[in-house]
């Protein structure tokens, strides 16, 4: 009897899953067929139709000068946002130890990132350090280290405080105890803000290529907005959508299911 039930159980489960996708694929494909209607009666011009964009797409990913733009875009988006991960660590950190810093860093540092607007940043980069890969990863750096903040100082706020005194009764080594205790325990929540910080940073990676790169996908598009090329810059965004979805597939979910496994 246990056999049975588990066994209907488990068709149920695979039937619901068969047709969650199911669905899914039928909006897309009722999507892409409302896009091609509307694209009939608009120049191509103003709205290219799916297979123009897709075609445009295909380039995308076969010519080489479009795959090392891609290539450039894609490790500016890793290392900002390692970069913005860490240093929200750290600035989640220094009021653990310095209990005096938590005003600094949590009700003046943190508003001020997160209030601060991305094109002012944008703007700030190019006049400060001139259109380099300096300049687009200042700008993502800026803005994701609050993302990454938020995250990371409400891991150390759900801490187990008794684990954590339980380890010191048996060693007084900071490092050692942060290491072995405090860090696999903030895991989660460090995946949860590269999550975040990575979504985030493919949001904002136009902007801050438009002003201040000579190289990536956004000045793919901004070359294909002054050629009127708006094919290309569908193009260009479901390029980014595509990146997107096989770094989440690859790196993001891998991490966080070695985090809940451990």
């Amino acid at each position: 009897m246990q056999k049975s039930s588990t066994a209907k159980n488990l068709s149920s489960v695979n039937i619901g899953t068969i047709i969650n996708i199911s669905l899914g694929w039928l909006m897309v494909l009722a999507l892409v067929l409302g896009w091609w209607a509307i694209s009939n009666n608009i120049s191509d011009l103003v709205m290219p139709g799916p297979m123009m964009v897709a075609n445009s797409l295909f380039d995308f990913f076969s010519d080489p000068i479009l795959l090392n733009d891609i290539f450039i875009s894609t490790s500016r988006v890793i290392g900002s946002v390692i970069v913005s991960v860490l240093l929200g660590l750290a600035l989640a950190i220094i009021p653990i130890h310095f209990p005096v810093a938590d005003i600094i860093v949590h009700e003046r540092v943190k508003p001020f990132l997160n209030s601060f607007p991305s094109v002012g940043w944008a703007i700030l980069a190019v006049i400060w350090f001139g259109s380099s890969n300096f300049s687009v990863m200042f700008v993502q750096v800026a803005i994701l280290t609050p993302f990454c903040l938020v995250n990371i100082a409400e891991g150390f706020r759900e801490l187990d405080k008794e684990i954590i005194e339980m380890a010191r009764s048996f060693t007084r080594n900071g490092f050692r105890i942060f290491f072995k205790i405090t860090l696999p325990m903030l895991l989660p929540y460090i995946v949860a803000a590269t999550r975040i910080a990575y979504g985030v940073c493919w949001k904002i990676a136009l902007v801050s290529e438009l002003f201040g790169a000579e190289s990536g996908i956004g000045v793919v598009m901004l070359k294909a907005q002054t050629t009127a090329n708006a094919s290309m810059v569908f193009a260009s965004c479901f390029a980014i959508v595509v990146i997107f979805m096989l770094g989440e597939k690859l790196i993001i979910n891998p991490l966080a299911k070695l985090t809940i496994q451990k």
